[in-house]
């Protein structure tokens, strides 16, 4: 069986997903290796497999944000991404632009470097990286490294035609869909930087490996062989591009530890309390909008029926705490996979992550997106009818209570057959499938 090395950017939401397919790979006998900062040992060690530290960014999130250690600019850049929240999607959108080339493509020359002296002492037959780690795609390919591509997010991280921009939504929601000019706005911006990418990737390969093929568009640079994506097979997203095999993971939940006896107590305290429990979380980055947070609390006291809430609020607790009930548990961070199977519904971000698990769990959403491909997501929600779309930024009592009524009559039922479809798929599957193709040719 193959030796696989498992590149991971620094981010909890990108890391675990990505250790829960290293541990699938090595049930199926691969011997693998995770690759991230020193933050992520203990993810390695789950997964049951080696660990080996590399850092492949200076931007880095181990599970709230706002407590994660940063220098002062990464800092100041996460305090500009969370103003920008709060001016609406475009706005936040064209910030991260902005800020995309410190993230995404910082010190090549030392992940190239960095990822050649690895592959020297481990030689493995083959990687797996992160679609958003474009330095580590942009120095395998000019080491004429074989790999596979790991999409962590919407598909269309993965650009589909030359038509289609990194950071501008294949589609939005109803309710956060921009005028005609401000999106002409985002589009410039979306074009410089595949421009501004473009050129950068070019360079660095023609003064770091001339022999090596033109790395091309830089946003749509993946691996030749496969592509693995952490999200289910929607029919309606658009055709993937040619060459490598498509393979759709439906979620990254692996084996899902059970709930200690705190929250088991929690979860019955509430149930006889109120008719429904709903489990409110923005991410990792986003739980610093307690303001949003806050509003979910206000509002699900005007819904029809009695409702718990558990909230997620990181380093915000005091904050929310201000506005709760007894009918609120706030605390900094939950054991969300482990929860959703005893919920009823879920207020997230639009996340990809909290999309697949919901649906793997059967949990209806009221979807609040602020940033990435959240609005993406969110409108993936709308149209498999899983969920309902609010923007965060303008969020009314009365739409949070409604939305809450009408996740367990008009939504709720949809997203047991979407629960149903999804069976059969996730890691294991991802897996099985990722070694069959990265398989060497017969003879070889």
């Amino acid at each position: 069986m193959p030796r696989i090395v498992i590149v991971s950017p620094p981010f909890l939401s990108h890391a675990r997903p990505l250790s829960v397919l290293a541990a699938a790979l090595r049930t199926r006998g691969a011997e693998v290796f995770f690759a991230c900062s020193q933050d992520f040992e203990g993810l390695a060690l789950e997964a049951g497999v080696a660990f080996v530290p590399l850092v492949v960014t200076r931007n880095a999130n181990t599970g709230v944000a706002e407590s994660t250690q940063q220098d002062a600019a990464e800092a100041a850049r996460l305090d500009e991404f969370l103003d920008a929240t709060r001016h609406g999607a475009v706005e936040t959108l064209m910030t991260q632009a902005r800020h995309r080339r410190a993230d995404m493509l910082a010190d090549p020359d030392k992940v190239f470097d960095d990822l050649r002296s690895l592959d020297e002492r481990l030689r493995p037959d083959w990687y797996v990286v992160d679609q958003l780690s474009y330095a580590v795609t942009l120095a395998l390919h000019c080491l004429r490294l074989r790999y596979a591509t790991f999409c962590p997010g919407h598909p269309t991280y993965v650009l589909s035609d030359q038509d289609s921009y990194f950071g501008v939504p294949y589609d939005w929601p109803g309710t956060l869909r921009p005028d005609r000019a401000r999106l002409s706005e985002l589009l410039d911006v979306a074009r410089d930087n595949d421009r501004a990418f473009t050129s950068a990737f070019d360079a660095f390969a023609a003064d770091r490996a001339p022999a090596a093929p033109r790395p091309g568009r830089a946003f749509a640079l993946t691996s030749p062989d496969a592509v693995v994506y952490a999200y289910p097979p929607l029919p309606w997203l658009s055709a993937r591009p040619e060459g490598p095999r498509h393979l759709f993971a439906g979620h990254a939940v692996g084996s899902v530890q059970p709930l200690d006896d705190h929250w088991q107590h929690t979860l019955r305290r509430l149930r006889d309390r109120a008719e429904r429990i709903v489990l409110v979380a923005l991410g990792t980055f986003l739980a610093a909008r307690d303001d949003v947070l806050r509003a979910v609390v206000s509002g699900a006291r005007t819904a029809s029926r009695p409702t718990a809430l558990i909230v997620a609020a990181g380093r915000r607790t005091d904050a929310v705490d201000a506005v709760a009930d007894d009918l609120t548990v706030v605390v900094p961070s939950v054991p969300q996979q482990a929860l959703l199977p005893h919920v009823d519904a879920m207020v997230h971000h639009g996340g990809g992550n909290s999309f697949t698990e919901c649906l793997r769990s059967g949990v209806p959403a009221l979807v609040l997106p602020f940033s990435s491909d959240q609005f993406a997501v969110a409108r993936d929600a709308e149209r498999a009818d899983v969920g309902i779309v609010h923007d965060p930024n303008r969020l009314t009592d009365h739409q949070v209570g409604s939305a809450l009524d009408l996740l367990g009559t008009t939504v709720g039922p949809e997203v047991k057959r979407w629960q149903e479809t999804l069976n059969g798929l996730g890691p294991d599957h991802a897996a099985t499938a990722l070694l069959e193709v990265m398989a060497p040719p017969r003879g070889t």
